[in-house]
Formats: C-alpha cells, sequence, structure tokens
C-alpha cells in the first residue's frame, strides 16, 4: 500500500478504470453507485442511521457523491495513503466530507469512532500479509454493533479476470475470494458476517438484473461484498 503507487495513478485513474470495464457496457460510476444503494438498503432493513462514516481506501472519491446522497446528514471520512488522490477528491467534492491521509498500517482514530466502515476494491492491492492487521484496525474504530462492508472483484468470474488483467493500475493486484477474505475477517475479530456475490449481468442484459438478488449465493458475480457487524459489548 505504497502511496508512490497510488499517486503514479491518481490522474489518470477514471480512464484506466473506463477502459478495463469496458466489456461490462457500463462507466465506472455504476459500479459506485450500485454499492452504496446495496450498503443503504441494508442499513435500512437494519434500522441503522450512521452518524459517522468512514471510506477506507477512498482513492478519489468516486463513492462520495453516491454516498453523501444516501447519507445526507452523515459525516463522513475518506481515508487513503495517496495524499494526492485525496487532494483530486477534495477538489471534486470541496466541503461534503473530511480527507485523511494515513500511512497505510495504522487508521488514526480512536477506538470505536465509526457507526459505518466502507472499502470498494482495495485489499487486493494491499499485500497478503498486511490483510488480518488493517482488517483488525477496521474493527477497532468501528463502533459495537457497527457494519463494515468490504466490496471486492471475484476471482471466479472470468470477465473480472480480464477487466484486471488489462487494467494499469491492477497490474499487481493479487484477487481474493470470498471464502478466504471470510476467514481473514474472522481472525481479525469480525466473526458475524454475510457474503452475498453481485453483477451476474452485463449492461446489454441490464434487464435482467432484478433476478440477482436469487443468485447472492452463487460465487459468480463480478464482484462479491462481505458485510460484518461488529459484536457488542
Amino acid at each position: 500500500m505504497l502511496e508512490a503507487e497510488f499517486d503514479k495513478f491518481a490522474g489518470e485513474y477514471e480512464q484506466a478504470h473506463a477502459a478495463s470495464i469496458r466489456l461490462s457496457g457500463e462507466a465506472p460510476q455504476f459500479f459506485a453507485e450500485y454499492k452504496i444503494a446495496d450498503i443503504a438498503a441494508r442499513m435500512a432493513r437494519r434500522g441503522e442511521k450512521p452518524r459517522r462514516i468512514l471510506d477506507f481506501g477512498a482513492g478519489v472519491g468516486n463513492s462520495l457523491g453516491p454516498m453523501r446522497a444516501a447519507f445526507p446528514e452523515s459525516d463522513i471520512v475518506l481515508l487513503d495513503p495517496s495524499a494526492q488522490s485525496l487532494d483530486i477528491a477534495q477538489a471534486r467534492f470541496p466541503g461534503q466530507a473530511s480527507f485523511q491521509a494515513f500511512d497505510g498500517q495504522t487508521i488514526p482514530f480512536e477506538d470505536g469512532q465509526f457507526d459505518l466502515i466502507f472499502t470498494a476494491c482495495v485489499f487486493h492491492h494491499i499485500p497478503e500479509e498486511m490483510h488480518v492487521g488493517l482488517l483488525g484496525e477496521i474493527g477497532r474504530v468501528l463502533k459495537p454493533g457497527g457494519s463494515f462492508f468490504l466490496f471486492e472483484h471475484n476471482p471466479w468470474n472470468p470477465l473480472t479476470q480480464h477487466a484486471v488483467r488489462n487494467c494499469t493500475f491492477d497490474e499487481n493486484a493479487v484477487l481474493i475470494n470470498a471464502p478466504q477474505m471470510q476467514r481473514r475477517m474472522a481472525q481479525a475479530g469480525l466473526t458475524r458476517t454475510k457474503t452475498v456475490y453481485r453483477i451476474f449481468f452485463p449492461h446489454f442484459l441490464a434487464r435482467l438484473r432484478p433476478l440477482e438478488r436469487y443468485l447472492a449465493r452463487l460465487p459468480m458475480g463480478a464482484q462479491y461484498f462481505v458485510h460484518a457487524v461488529k459484536p457488542g459489548p
């Protein structure tokens, strides 16, 4: 999670991302919006209104627009090791969040500060030996009873493999399947988890997407998320 590696691609992130997902028929914003919509729906079902939200590995802020729309009353913090990426995010969304750089290892907040923590396709950039430690840090700053949503690319989906192979900023990526991720979360103390697979149909089959709720356990979606709830005191 080297700052220089992320800074290298900060200015060209949007173009590189759009090129890598061209086969899906969707723009990058589609992927940001569906993730936040999923989170908002699950939070609403749980009756939760997060007061404070952390976007872990927020990059250039692609999730901030839909997150601000979904949670207009929440305090939102964007956290990333790339100061250059955060500068771009702040220029795009002035005054809509707090922007916090960190060293890639220790989250610079006290215990139990956030009701909701979200990370989108970040952990495949992080060396495996750091996963449990960072997940433990996320659990530390999450409030008891709070929700953590971790979205990742599904390595069992061939189109996902194609997109990652053809993305310049994914050149060092190591994809993680959902069972592996759940085990690492459990090692970090996040044991109450549920996995949902997402994005089974490209844009030209978008009319079939309402069927995805019946496919959520099928490990062939292009992406997945793991929802963890931190145990209470």
